[in-house]
């Protein structure tokens, strides 16, 4: 079985989406223009919540373990400024508050995390996992909005099929519909199943293809499509899908938390 990324590995791949996204802002025709992806946002509006995020999960993972997160006025986060070089100077030292706070903390001090109830851990190294992908998620965003995207980048994709179903889908959460499998299929040679049940949800990586029963659903793609899918930037019905199509729209619906 594959692992996820080393911790230096996540460090290397934020540092590298936090400057792919500076880039993207840095190029598009304005700071006006709106966030197709985001579509309530403007790109300033998308610059302003990835950088003030950063900064209080800096301060998060800072504060060590705790039962709550640090209140705002310990995340040292002035105003975003409206001006591009200014802002992107602001981007800049925001991903690097962040970098600098992981690094100092290490892969394995606990942190205050919102997935306590998932199959991912508290601690820094998990907190640097997801960082990583919500920052190469607006940076996808960033991108097409200033009508550039590229793919996610292959290594990050891959960890990013692995952590969404391990840290946003893993849950005791009881799901609301008929019992399921859904299984992902990366074209890289990568699969997942996410199990769902009254008991919650629960996934795995699977051996070789073939060697497991059918799912009710599957979706097949590249490891970065399979990301798009899951933050809902694509539809499935952009890659090829099998069996009850209806699972994947239920998954995009479903909060376990309600």
């Amino acid at each position: 079985m594959e692992k996820t990324l080393e911790f230096p590995d996540l460090l290397r791949l934020i540092d590298e989406r936090s400057a792919a996204f500076a880039a993207a802002v840095a190029a598009a025709p304005s700071l006006d223009a709106r966030v197709p992806t985001c579509p309530d946002w403007t790109l300033f509006d998308l610059v302003r919540h990835l950088g003030e995020g950063r900064r209080k999960w800096a301060a998060n993972v800072a504060a060590g373990p705790a039962d709550a997160p640090p209140p705002q006025s310990v995340w040292g986060t002035p105003a975003a400024p409206r001006e591009r070089e200014a802002l992107l100077d602001w981007w800049v030292a925001s991903a690097r508050r962040l970098l600098d706070a992981l690094r100092e903390s290490g892969p394995d001090r606990g942190c205050w995390t919102w997935w306590g109830t998932s199959q991912s851990p508290q601690t820094t190294g998990a907190a640097a996992r997801h960082q990583l992908q919500e920052i190469a998620l607006h940076t996808y965003d960033a991108q097409i909005t200033g009508g550039a995207a590229q793919p996610l980048p292959t290594e990050v994709a891959l960890d990013g099929v692995d952590e969404f179903l391990s840290t946003c889908c893993a849950t005791t959460s009881a799901w609301p519909h008929e019992p399921a499998t859904v299984d992902y299929h990366a074209t890289e040679g990568r699969s997942w199943r996410l199990m769902l049940s009254a008991d919650g949800a629960r996934p795995a990586r699977l051996p070789e293809p073939g060697t497991a029963p059918a799912a009710d659903a599957s979706l097949r793609g590249t490891a970065g499509e399979l990301v798009l899918v899951m933050y809902g930037r694509i539809p499935a019905d952009s890659l090829k899908a099998d069996g009850d199509r209806r699972l994947f729209d239920q998954l995009l619906a479903w909060d376990p938390d309600e």
